[in-house]
């Protein structure tokens, strides 16, 4: 299982962004410091009720002193963003992990980075338009939004005194076509997006129609949809410490099914985006569902994500 360190903070700020989004600026409590981070980073916050959401931090990776992170409420959440808007208060101390990252910025030069956000994506984004003026490195921001008043950090972008490289787009902007921005890959070209998952899927099969590399191209999904298939079978899981076998019928996750004799493991996102649940496989062959991990670690078929991923072998036999 994956280790990550939790902490307390102190809630200094909670500020409303724009409409359904609200920030909080979580300071280190006295003769305490904050882990350092890079541009990309998310942290796990650890809500009322037990719940665990990850966010992304969108403040200044030099700013050692404090953390940033925004929230949109989702008008079908399943309590975490509800949480954070209805429970936490100025002042609380609530319990965070340590910082992550999964949505690096190239580290290649020389490079050119184009910085897509849609929404709430633009969290990750800002933290990396911070980190890419302080390197003085050659970037543009396109944020994308329904509205100005969902548009969160708007006017804060445009005071930045790179504020010429950023770019406002509102649902209708006749001068506005993401094609276009697509429509010139180069090799030193780097593409990061963020935001809803409809407007990811476009923007990267956007850029893949115009032959842009895999290489450039760069996402992070903020939840995924569990796949559930239509020719899903069932099949077993293994207890190594025990011998325990259970099945696991179609429609049903693994961490259910163990759940069913008793074995809990540790989930937050249960979508696979997290890597909270990752598990050890001793032997069979996964079918990988999950947004965290690399192409190479899938491929080496010796951890997975049971909160949504499968099994392709009849039985898999878990380091539990």
């Amino acid at each position: 299982m994956p280790s990550n360190p939790v902490f307390q903070v102190r809630l200094a700020r909670k500020r409303a962004e724009a409409q359904d989004i609200c920030s909080l600026e979580l300071q280190a409590l006295p003769g305490q410091s904050l882990p350092a981070f890079t541009a990309g980073s998310h942290i796990d916050l650890h809500l009322p009720g037990g719940l665990v959401r990850q966010y992304s931090l969108c403040s200044d990776p030099g700013d050692t002193g404090r953390y940033v992170v925004a929230v949109l409420r989702e008008s079908a959440s399943r309590g975490g963003s509800a949480a954070v808007h209805e429970h936490l208060e100025e002042g609380q101390e609530i319990s965070i992990g340590a910082p992550r990252n999964q949505f690096v910025l190239h580290a290649g030069r020389p490079a050119r980075h184009v910085l897509l956000a849609g929404g709430i994506g633009i969290t990750p984004l800002l933290a990396m338009a911070r980190q890419l003026a302080h390197e003085g490195a050659d970037f543009a921001l396109h944020y994308c939004a329904r509205s100005r008043e969902r548009m969160a950090f708007a006017d804060q972008l445009l005071a930045m005194p790179w504020s010429g490289r950023v770019r406002l787009h509102l649902d209708g902007d006749s001068g506005w076509r993401m094609a276009e921005l697509l429509s010139e890959p180069k090799s030193d070209l780097h593409l990061y997006v963020c935001g809803p998952r409809g407007f990811m899927e476009a923007a990267l099969e956007g850029a893949r129609a115009a032959g842009w590399s895999e290489d450039c191209l760069h996402s992070e999904f903020f939840a995924g949809d569990v796949v559930r298939r239509e020719g899903d079978a069932d099949f077993e899981v293994e207890i190594a410490s025990t011998g325990q076998v259970v099945g696991v019928a179609p429609g049903q996750t693994v961490v259910q099914a163990l759940a069913g004799i008793g074995v809990q493991i540790a989930t937050s996102c249960e979508q696979g985006v997290c890597g909270t649940c990752l598990t050890r496989v001793l032997s069979g062959r996964p079918e990988h569902r999950d947004m965290y991990l690399t192409e190479d670690e899938q491929t080496a078929c010796d951890q997975f994500l049971p909160c949504c991923s499968r099994a392709k072998s009849p039985r898999l036999v878990l380091d539990l």
